[in-house]
């Protein structure tokens, strides 16, 4: 038997009992010939087929075959099909390989075939016994695999965040993306997802707990609240993967639910508003400059309406607004609401402001303010301003 890398291997005839079937032979060709036309025949040349030349013993093959180095799997190299392989650059074609695996049952058949037609040798390879890579190089699939991936790690998104940035580049890319055995390129989703949550983890300020410098020369701790960056992950998420899948390069920053006023340690910045619950105080800043303060009153803490600490952000401002709760309905100038239906809204109903007045005859969870309180943080306010609440 002719194998790959020139080995040679064989069975001999006395290992399998093989035996010459003269006579079988003999008696078939005289079977087949026709007495009454001998004359016409004889001056002519006649080839005879015959399907089994050889006896041997079929149990004696199976030993001898079962033998063979070419079935020893221990020292069989697998067929391998090309692949694809990422350089830091873009990706290259692996070779296939094609290894020295036979086909056990179909190379038999054909030992068998040969020992029959008193064959002499079988050449693995051209009988067509061994195993074959699924794959070549020059495989059509593997090629649109490869310009798939190419295209995928040509992509460069950067994400900003102000002064810090995020790059996701073609070193990151080809780490996301997958190739199942049928060479279908794909990018991991999940990895996809995975990164845009680390960019929430790592970026987010939304609801975080704070360390504020109060204006009466404290620092307290602010837990909770609505305020603060806030990535979209589910629409970042579409976007990172549509900016791969189209090979764009692009700077941008990521799709946000909302945004705060600043980065870094004080996302609060130099505009906001600050009620301290403790002492029923509010004070309104506006790049850094003190526009206004003045005494107020918060939830009713007897009744379990205390307004909630934590840094929120102002959602809108509204003129002539109608407050309606369980069994109210108050008329206000200036509405700011900033938790829900909890805000910033003039009282004019109300004869005292500050000192412990909340404490059995607050709101309901509002910050009620004198009239030229409210009127002048309403002038000077925007929507997206953090408001923080809190107490010593």
């Amino acid at each position: 038997m002719e194998e790959r890398n020139s080995i040679v291997e064989d069975i001999k005839g006395k290992e399998i009992d093989l035996k010459y079937n003269k006579n079988e032979i003999l008696d078939n060709i005289i079977n087949k010939q026709k007495s009454s036309i001998w004359i016409y025949e004889i001056f002519k040349r006649k080839n005879y087929v015959h399907d089994k030349f050889f006896n041997y013993d079929i149990d004696l093959l199976k030993e001898s075959f079962e033998k063979l180095n070419c079935l020893n799997d221990e020292k069989t190299i697998e067929p391998k099909s090309a692949s694809l392989k990422f350089n830091g650059i873009k990706y290259e074609i692996i070779d296939e390989v094609y290894g020295d695996k036979v086909k056990k049952d179909e190379l038999f058949n054909k030992i068998e075939e040969a020992i029959q037609y008193g064959k002499v040798k079988v050449n693995i390879g051209e009988v067509n016994c061994y195993e074959k890579p699924i794959y070549t190089s020059n495989s059509l699939e593997l090629i649109e695999a490869k310009k798939i991936c190419d295209k995928y790690v040509s992509s460069k998104i950067v994400y900003t965040f102000d002064e810090a940035t995020e790059t996701v580049d073609r070193g990151v890319i080809s780490s996301w993306i997958t190739i199942d055995e049928n060479l279908n390129a794909r990018i991991d989703k999940e990895k996809i997802k995975e990164y845009v949550q680390e960019l929430s983890r790592k970026y987010d300020t939304y609801g975080k707990t704070r360390i504020f410098a109060t204006s009466v020369g404290k620092e307290v701790e602010v837990k909770g609240g609505n305020y603060g960056f806030r990535i979209d992950k589910d629409k970042e998420y579409t976007e990172l993967i549509n900016a791969i899948e189209s090979g764009q390069s692009i700077v941008k920053e990521p799709v946000y639910i909302q945004k705060a006023k600043n980065r870094g340690d004080n996302d609060i910045g130099k505009t906001y508003v600050e009620v301290n619950i403790t002492r029923q105080q509010l004070w309104f800043y506006k790049d850094g400059e003190l526009v206004t303060r003045g005494s107020v009153v918060t939830g009713n803490v007897e009744r379990g309406w205390k307004t909630p600490n934590g840094t929120y952000v102002l959602n809108y401002k509204q003129k002539d607004a109608v407050l309606r709760g369980d069994n109210y309905a108050s008329k206000v100038k200036y509405w700011m609401p900033f938790n829900g239906n909890i805000g910033l809204h003039d009282a004019s109903w109300r004869g005292a402001f500050g000192g412990n007045v909340y404490k059995n005859d607050g709101t309901h969870g509002c910050v009620n303010l004198p009239s030229y309180l409210a009127k002048k943080i309403f002038d000077n306010i925007e929507e997206g301003t953090p408001i923080i609440c809190y107490t010593e």
